[in-house]
């Protein structure tokens, strides 16, 4: 039988950097609408979470699916942990896993989130994300970026903002040379019973020190699967975001 899967994008008006992003127009489309075309292609139910009536409103008038959730959560995996809830009575459906796709990607790869929703395949996955190779001396030691740790069997062993592991006896310039580096990409897939697992966490050390919220999954025992992408990423986080992506020909 075919697991079924959920996309959810969590969207907030009340963004810091750029406020009423999801809204934002790129090319005739607001951006939580090109976010939702690509994830209806690969996932056969997709939902927008929000916490604001504009963004509901804005998504009902494309013909999307929109669910309202509360004002306080503090990340999108505790929005997307209430928006399951609701969907699974909306839908009369239970639903194997959620997939939480980033909404300030509106040209995300729908190769991407494929690649997230395979990895629940496999019943031992409790977690899962991507990653993608460091090709520059600037990414590796950007700490916007984060990096991450392999096992040979394609788990995540640590998330950092600092490169790792720290090649001793070798020029910084030359360590994307000298070994494989990885730099996460934000795009999570939970085992819906998982999801309610991890929203129950506290924030530990790890989590507190680097700021990732996958920290705290690892912290508590859980299991990251991993996928590795070679395809970009287009996240805009400002304005000028924006306005460097309207000019660089995608649209």
């Amino acid at each position: 039988m075919t697991k079924k899967i959920l996309g959810i994008i969590p969207a907030r008006y009340a963004s810091t950097r750029f406020p009423g992003k999801p809204l934002a127009d790129i090319g005739g489309k607001i951006m939580v609408q090109r976010v939702y075309e690509q994830a209806n292609k690969e996932l056969d139910c997709v939902y927008v979470a929000t916490d604001d009536e504009r963004i509901e409103k804005a998504v009902l008038a494309f013909g999307g699916k929109v669910v309202m959730t509360s004002v306080n959560h503090q990340s999108g995996t505790d929005r997307c942990a209430e928006a399951l809830t609701k969907v699974k009575e909306l839908e009369q459906s239970d639903f194997y896993a959620v997939i939480n796709i980033q909404g300030d990607e509106p040209f995300i790869s729908p190769k991407q989130i494929t690649s997230v929703a395979h990895c629940f395949n496999d019943v031992a996955t409790q977690l899962a994300t991507l990653v993608k190779p460091v090709t520059s001396s600037d990414d590796l030691f950007n700490p916007n970026k984060p990096k991450v740790v392999l096992s040979k069997d394609k788990r995540a062993l640590y998330f950092s903002r600092s490169p790792i592991p720290y090649l001793r006896g070798v020029e910084e310039s030359q360590w994307t040379d000298k070994h494989s580096y990885y730099n996460h990409v934000g795009l999570y897939g939970y085992r819906a019973d998982v999801l309610f697992e991890i929203t129950q966490l506290a924030i530990g050390q790890l989590e507190a020190a680097e700021s990732l919220e996958q920290l705290r999954w690892l912290e508590n025992g859980y299991s990251i699967r991993v996928e590795e992408t070679t395809e970009e990423s287009h996240g805009i986080d400002t304005p000028e975001d924006l306005e460097n992506l309207l000019k660089s020909g995608l649209i």
